[in-house]
Formats: C-alpha cells, structure tokens, sequence
C-alpha cells in the first residue's frame, strides 16, 4: 500500500489493549517514506549532540535525569533490572558521555539522535515486513521473539509487546526490538513509535517521532504531517 493512502488511517494503524492500563504506557506514532531516499551521515548533527549531551549531564549523573529515572522506574515495574539493561536512551547518553555514537543506516541514526536529545525510547519499524494493523498489549505466554544481537525466546505470560497482525512480535515494550521488522537498507515504509510511560510528559514523546521526521526530511522521507498518540481504553 502507498504511504499516502495509510495518512486517511493513519487513527487506525495501532491499538493500546485495555490490559495495559494498570501500567499506564501511551505511544506516539507516524509513518514516513521515501521512493529513492538519501544516505546521511550525520556528521555534525552527531558532533552537535555529543557537545549538547555533554553540557547537560555527567556519567554519574545521567541516571537522576528525571525522564531516565521514569523509564528505569518502569523497567523494575515489568521485571527488567535498568543496572543491567538500561533503558536505550540512556544508553545513547551514555555512549556520548564516552564521546562516541553508533552507527547503523540512515534511518536508524536518526531515530537514535532524535531519542539522545529527548530521552525517548523509539522504535522504528519495516512497514513491508510488519502487517498492520498493531497492537500494544501483554503477552500471553508462548510467544516466539527473535530479538536484535540475541537468540530466539519464547516470552512468558505478562510482557508489554507490540505485535504485528500475523502475531510477530516487533517489540518489547519499550526496550528490545525483534530481527524480522528491523530497519535495512532498502525501506522504503517506516513506522516510527515513541514509547510512553508514567512520568514522561506527552509532548515530549511526541517531540521524539517529530524529530525522527525532520531529521529524514533532507533525505527524502515524507510523512503524513501529523503524529498519533494512544493510550489504553478507559472503559
């Protein structure tokens, strides 16, 4: 499908499952494209936010930053310990603190800048190997994750994931990301999620998938001019 047609549905393309409530997460999402798109490398967009990250805090005090704190307060909340996997943004932070930033593709880099300066986890996702609609919701044990730089699992029963149509699971929430829905060098269709939690204001989520936008903007990629926020029913 077009990326131009998805932009009437766009209010349709994700759902936040009610069994999410008591955990309070929201998420905010786009879709970009892009026909031919340009590689950047982002030289001084990176060098611009190894000085700003550096002005802002220290490796001793990243940890206190009140946005770092909700995102490790939320890891102990489902059963991650952030001493041992820390939420990827701070990471991110903490990779500039050292003086270094990683490098993966275009789209990629972007997205990982763009959750440096906010703080926000992003996700970003293969549009041609993901079939929407999504869905944020817990897991029902026996899942099958094929997680980025890890060996298969099989989730138990609880975990926040985000989930594709076929049942793929792309994500869990809000910290690993699977191999089958990664970005490549030949997307072409992204969608692009920031991840909410207690204690993370909404317009700053929203700043991060915006960001992620005008950072592709000189490389081609086109959006549908607008950013979706969801959150668990209230019924």
């Amino acid at each position: 499908m077009p990326s131009t047609e998805r932009c009437p549905s766009l209010d349709e393309l994700l759902e936040v499952d009610g069994a999410l409530r008591h955990l309070g997460v929201f998420a905010a999402y786009t879709v970009l494209w892009a026909t031919e798109p340009r590689r950047l490398g982002f030289e001084r967009e990176v060098e611009e936010l190894i000085k700003y990250v550096g002005s802002r805090y220290t490796l001793e005090s990243v940890k206190e930053d009140p946005v770092f704190r909700a995102y490790r307060d939320f890891f102990w909340r489902i059963g991650v310990d952030p001493t041992k996997t820390r939420p990827s943004s701070e990471a991110l932070v903490r990779r500039c603190l050292r003086g270094s930033f990683p490098r993966v593709n275009t789209v990629v880099d972007a997205g990982n800048i763009a959750s440096a300066y906010t703080g926000v986890p992003i996700g970003l996702y293969d549009m041609s190997r993901a079939v929407p609609p999504y869905a944020l919701a817990l897991s029902r044990g026996g899942e099958a994750f094929n997680p980025l730089g890890g060996r298969p699992e099989t989730l138990p029963r609880g975990i926040p994931i985000l989930v594709d149509s076929r049942g793929t699971v792309m994500h869990l929430y809000p910290h690993r990301d699977c191999v089958e829905t990664a970005i490549r060098e030949e997307t072409r269709e992204v969608f692009v999620l920031g991840a909410g939690v207690p204690g993370v204001e909404e317009s700053r989520v929203v700043e991060a998938v915006r960001r992620v936008y005008e950072l592709l903007s000189p490389a081609g990629w086109s959006w549908c001019g607008r950013i979706v926020v969801k959150r668990p029913p209230s019924w």
